[in-house]
């Protein structure tokens, strides 16, 4: 579990392509720090598994699922990442609850820049429209955010100088694709909800 509170701004060094997946590496000196093979660590908000490590790098492999559902199958040697550990029990919560499982992904359509912070507004896949509430909580490339404006197939957020000058997000232009993860709480809300008048709704649980 994440929390949507990035760590480090990395980079992929090498990609290696495969016949249904890829293999990154990618560089990122405190998240490596005390890392061993199998832990969990966010590339830009998708969960990936350390498979090998090197001198402030490792490497993970992401499969085809991942590549069609995010947007980690556009990066390359060279592309900054968002880095984030999982969150240690008992560690601050400052984000929100973030799983680093990409639901969709969007697109940058407009950035508006003021003296102080940036509004940028983001393009929502319509299967997820319902998820997204103004003043309720996204992931957008791993990093937790507060939307501002939610719309039919768009939403926006404020971005402070911290968040642009030390995430992927102050570099993304109109066009780039994000990766997008709603609050999950709204999806087993929704869940719930809607087996609600099933069989054993309302019994007590043992």
């Amino acid at each position: 579990m994440f929390t949507g509170i990035v760590e480090e701004l990395g980079e992929v060094t090498a990609v290696e392509k495969l016949d249904d997946a890829s293999r990154f590496r990618l560089r990122g000196p405190v998240v490596t720090e005390g890392a061993k093979h199998g832990d969990s660590i966010a590339v830009n908000g998708v969960c990936l598994t350390v498979v090998d490590l090197g001198e402030n790098e490792f490497t993970a492999d992401v499969m085809a699922e991942t590549l069609d559902r995010s947007s980690l199958g556009a990066l390359a040697p060279g592309s900054r990442v968002n880095l984030e550990r999982p969150m240690a029990l008992g560690g601050r919560l400052g984000g929100h609850l973030v799983q680093g499982h990409v639901d969709g992904t969007g697109h940058i359509v407009e950035r508006k820049v003021s003296e102080n912070w940036e509004l940028v507004t983001v393009s929502l896949p319509a299967g997820l429209a319902r998820y997204v509430v103004e003043k309720g909580s996204i992931t957008v490339d791993g990093v937790s955010l507060t939307v501002v404006d939610a719309g039919p197939d768009f939403f926006t957020i404020s971005l402070i100088p911290t968040t642009l000058a030390l995430t992927t997000l102050g570099l993304k232009q109109p066009g780039d694709p994000v990766n997008l993860e709603v609050d999950v709480l709204a999806k087993y809300v929704e869940r719930l909800l809607a087996h609600g008048s099933g069989p054993g709704a309302g019994e007590p649980v043992a």
